[in-house]
């Protein structure tokens, strides 16, 4: 088995695992089908680009030298970065375009996973008055909002939609609720920007976590043309069914009063050791449901109560000791089968890829250990290293095609890696 010479566990055991690519076309390289439209003022650096990226994801670990051997590319890397044409959004812009036409080139239900991460940059102190709060407020970066593409059915990473950097605000003490609900720079308002670029298509299923359970982001997707699939946490009133004006109830009594629909088993991580993982079996209930607009408002939103679906899955007999694993998700995908909510559940499962995403970010490619003396420089190499842990996720897809064994890893790692 080949072996990646990394000192870091995660990335080596990535690497290990992952060893296979998918064939990439001997004249077209990864870079030129995702770079080669990226429209910067100059061929020369859209060239530059191109060439930048296939270098890193051939070494993605390390340090900025360590991904580029050659002095001259490094150099000319910083020189690409240190361009006004070349930005964050101008970069994210040509891999959404390039994502946008692998979703159109898939037959399958594309999910859209959206989750936020921290990224620190306490130590670049040069540039602790240009970015925000992390953290207890101790540290300072970026909170960085990722959406990705993913394949429902092969768990095929089809690569980034959009990534925001977003500078967390010094709140006034003793803000009003009216004017956090009026401040544009409020982190909730993430889960919408991060969908303003997604078309009205019921084939994309949004896919998110318990930050976006707000009443503004329901209604938000409730009318997006797409579908959903919300992990519920607020405590919130609802009436049964999709019938205004009946008895209000609390979503999770709702939830919990359902007919069971049937029983499934997963692979889940036990509670008291993080590395373990345990057998557990589920019970599902789940059922149409309107949920009512809350009496106060922390975001900007109707009055209208929203129809929707609820599914509960609950873990059936917990160890001795632990609280028993439970998910109660609110989507628009018609539930009325135990299949129908079995569906909702294994699309939610698959939102820990975007979580690997930042571990690939981090881990894999040291994406906070970047040394720039200005934003304008380090945040479009943020969006190009985040497309690059892209390329680590892709080695474990390819890991799973029938020719894995034996198509060489160099067709994707660099002879030297390998």
């Amino acid at each position: 088995m080949y072996k990646i010479k990394t000192p870091d566990p995660w990335f080596c055991s990535c690497m290990e695992v992952l060893l296979m690519s998918a064939q990439l076309d001997s004249n077209v390289t990864l870079g030129q089908s995702i770079f080669g439209n990226a429209q910067l003022g100059d061929k020369r650096r859209t060239a530059r680009l191109v060439q930048t990226f296939d270098l890193m994801r051939r070494h993605p670990g390390g340090s900025l030298p360590q991904k580029m051997a050659s002095p001259a590319d490094l150099r000319a890397f910083y020189r690409l970065c240190d361009t006004k044409d070349v930005t964050h959004v101008q970069i994210i812009e040509t891999v959404r375009q390039h994502t946008l036409s692998e979703i159109q080139a898939s037959d399958e239900p594309i999910l859209i996973l959206h989750d936020a991460t921290e990224l620190d940059y306490d130590s670049l102190t040069s540039l602790s008055a240009d970015l925000g709060q992390i953290g207890t407020g101790s540290r300072c970066g970026y909170i960085c909002q990722n959406v990705l593409a993913v394949a429902a059915n092969t768990r095929k990473v089809l690569g980034p939609l959009d990534q925001i950097l977003h500078l967390r605000d010094n709140v006034p003490e003793g803000e009003t609720l009216k004017q956090s609900r009026n401040r544009s720079t409020r982190e909730s308002l993430l889960w919408l920007k991060g969908t303003q670029y997604l078309p009205a298509d019921k084939r994309l299923i949004d896919v998110c976590d318990q930050g976006s359970d707000t009443f503004e982001f329901l209604e938000h997707e409730v009318h997006s043309g797409r579908r959903f699939v919300i992990r519920a946490c607020k405590v919130r009133k609802v009436c049964a069914g999709h019938t205004d004006g009946g008895k209000q109830l609390y979503l999770k009594d709702y939830a919990q009063s359902l007919p069971e629909l049937g029983k499934f088993t997963m692979d889940i991580q036990k509670q008291r050791d993080r590395k373990a993982r345990k057998n557990a079996k589920f019970i599902v209930r789940g059922g149409p449901v309107l949920v009512c607009p809350p009496h106060a408002r922390s975001g900007h939103h109707g009055n209208a109560p929203l129809p929707m679906f609820v599914v509960l899955a609950t873990e059936a007999n917990p160890s001795a000791g632990e609280k028993a694993t439970e998910w109660m998700l609110l989507s628009n995908h018609h539930v009325k089968t135990f299949d129908d909510a079995k569906s909702v559940i294994q699309w939610y499962e698959q939102r820990w890829i975007v979580e690997e995403l930042h571990k690939a970010m981090k881990t894999g490619c040291q994406i906070e250990d970047m040394q720039f003396n200005s934003t304008a420089r380090l945040e479009p190499a943020i969006a190009l290293l985040t497309v690059v842990a892209v390329t680590l996720l892709n080695l474990r897809d390819a890991s799973r095609q029938s020719d894995a064994k034996t198509r060489p890893a160099t067709t994707m790692l660099a002879p030297e890696i390998c």
